[in-house]
């Protein structure tokens, strides 16, 4: 009996000492590995000091291809392109001229009336005269020049606001009776003998030369633009040539096309916060045969400065002229040609003005 009992005691010890030598090898094996895992995550900071940054610590990026470096401070390759639209020239009209007077609601709807019938998606308002008369009512201009009927206000606020409706405010540029009188010395074309001159039709003339003449010209144009015109097209935009021409006092050395220049480009300033086309009606001549020195006009220097060019002309002319147009715009210009027909006779294909009747 004495025996049993001491192998019995043996017995039980045994298998206590072989767990706790497997717990500790486990123990050992963990804190190796953990270890070695960690220390494939130590990393130094900009201090010099050590710390671990475990991988979810860390935005995951794409491997690099073989043989390719990241720029750490390049950002995402996002290409971008942006593409600019075309400049478009003025859309395709079809105008019809209303008759050279102050408008009322009566000749507007009488206009309208006869309109539906021949496709016009345009109207052509004359809003100053050679005379100097003005259409419209105007803070600007010279004494005694408005003429304007009770309801001319109401008519051409109808007009502007016609939905679809192209709107062109006709205006004589530089001849100009009333406003050369008004001011002479300020505005008006003189003869050499320092009076103003009077062209072969007794007609007088503003000089464009003169920055009077600019200002008032612009300040006309501007509000034209507040009444809400598509366009402004300037007619009698030169100097004069008929008459004692020999006997004009140009005040200035340079070559008349320059004053007009300066003058357009004035306006293009001016005309620059509104949504406006500003156009210029020229003689035929100037397109198909070149430039005049006389009036000022040279067609390649009007096409750097003006949306479209108008002038009167055959039907069995416009596209020679149209091409002319558009070989002095040159191929990045959008001016166009505007041929202005008599009423009655078959339309050419592309924009037109219908004179009236």
């Amino acid at each position: 009996m004495t025996g049993a009992k001491g192998y019995s005691s043996y017995r039980g010890r045994g298998p206590r000492w072989k767990i706790l030598l497997a717990v500790f090898l486990v123990l050992v094996i963990a804190v190796a590995v953990s270890v070695i895992y960690l220390g494939e995550h130590m990393v130094y900071s900009a201090d010099g000091r050590r710390q671990i940054v475990l991988p979810w610590q860390t935005e995951r990026n794409d491997p690099q291809p073989p043989g390719e470096e990241k720029n750490p401070n390049s950002g995402p390759d996002v290409s971008v392109t942006v593409q600019e639209p075309e400049p478009q020239g003025p859309r395709e009209t079809a105008a019809g001229s209303l008759p050279a007077q102050a408008l009322t609601m009566a000749s507007w709807t009488e206009w309208r009336g006869r309109a539906e019938n021949q496709d016009f998606n345009a109207v052509a308002v004359r809003l100053k005269t050679t005379n100097g008369s003005v259409y419209f009512d105007s803070a600007s201009a010279v004494s005694g020049a408005v003429e304007t009927e009770l309801d001319t206000a109401a008519a051409l606020a109808a007009v502007t606001a016609q939905e679809g409706l192209h709107t062109i405010a006709s205006v004589a540029c530089l001849q100009d009776f009333k406003a050369a009188n008004a001011d002479v010395e300020g505005r008006g074309l003189k003869n050499t003998g320092g009076y103003i001159f009077y062209d072969g039709n007794n007609n007088l003339w503003l000089d464009p030369a003169k920055p009077s003449t600019r200002e008032y010209v612009c300040a006309l144009a501007k509000e034209i633009a507040e009444l809400g015109f598509d366009e402004l097209l300037l007619t009698d935009l030169s100097y004069p040539t008929e008459g004692k021409i020999n006997k004009i006092y140009y005040n200035t050395d340079v070559p008349l096309a320059n004053n007009l220049d300066l003058l357009l480009g004035e306006l293009r300033t001016a005309l620059e916060p509104y949504d406006i086309l500003l156009s210029v009606e020229v003689p035929e001549s100037v397109i198909a045969e070149g430039p005049d020195t006389v009036a000022g006009l040279d067609l390649n220097r009007l096409a750097a400065r003006v949306d479209r060019i108008y002038a009167a002309t055959a039907l069995e002319r416009v596209e020679t002229l149209a091409n002319l147009v558009a070989q002095a715009a040159g191929e990045n210009g959008k001016t166009e040609f505007v041929p202005e027909l008599a009423a009655g006779g078959p339309a050419p294909a592309g924009s037109r003005l219908i004179l009236a009747e």
